[in-house]
């Protein structure tokens, strides 16, 4: 049997997910034609694609193209602001609300992203499920749609701090702690433990970005 055409919330995913993974980058320009020619998609889907895209501000106009868009200093510092605070409620409601089986496969994802320390992309790739792991055991579905819109926004972030030397161990480590707490049903410790890991890969991002600035 031959596949169905994607549809609109294919052609979204497909061009968020080119974003993420860094195939598109801030400022880089997007066609619809070249967008359809890529994922095989027929362009109206496409154009409905970008114009949502747009209206969450994940594109923005330069003239009369779309271009994805660009997070400035205060812009970051913001959104991280907002996830530290969400992800630990998030964390502090899976202490009290995760079920046995989501707390099992918490660990389990610990566990094999050990595997990962040394592949950065393959790392973000992993961490990025586990923190929706966590989301989804606060069994708050208001909560994970507003941390749903956060994390696609962290795509235009063109780095992940996880490339920082070192910083895969580190996050591990702290995953673990954020597992333990939750396991523990410890809300203010499972709260903490990961306000305090968002807090770190801030500093961390912080410091790449002055990296950058300051490097040849």
């Amino acid at each position: 049997m031959s596949q169905s055409r994607p549809n609109q919330k294919d052609a979204y995913s497909l061009i968020l997910e080119a974003i993420d993974v860094g195939i598109y980058r801030p400022s880089d320009r997007l066609v619809e034609s070249d967008l359809a020619e890529r994922f095989g998609v027929s362009r109206t889907p496409i154009r409905e694609a970008l114009q949502r895209l747009e209206t969450q501000s994940l594109l923005e106009r330069d003239g009369r193209s779309l271009i994805v868009a660009s997070l400035d200093h205060n812009q970051m510092a913001e959104l991280y602001i907002v996830r530290r605070e969400l992800e630990g409620l998030a964390a502090k409601l899976a202490a009290r609300h995760a079920t046995e089986e989501e707390i099992a496969v918490l660990r389990d994802m610990v566990t094999a992203d050990d595997a990962l320390v040394d592949d950065p992309v393959a790392l973000s790739k992993a961490n990025r499920r586990f923190h929706e792991q966590i989301h989804l055991a606060s069994h708050n579905r208001y909560l994970v749609q507003q941390l749903n819109l956060v994390h696609r926004t962290m795509a235009l972030m063109a780095t992940t701090s996880l490339a920082a030397q070192g910083r895969g161990e580190i996050a591990q480590s702290e995953h673990k702690n954020i597992v333990a707490a939750i396991e523990r049903r410890d809300e203010e410790a499972a709260g903490q433990a990961l306000n305090d890991h968002i807090s770190t890969a801030f500093m961390t991002r912080l410091k790449q970005d002055a990296g950058q600035r300051g490097g040849s």
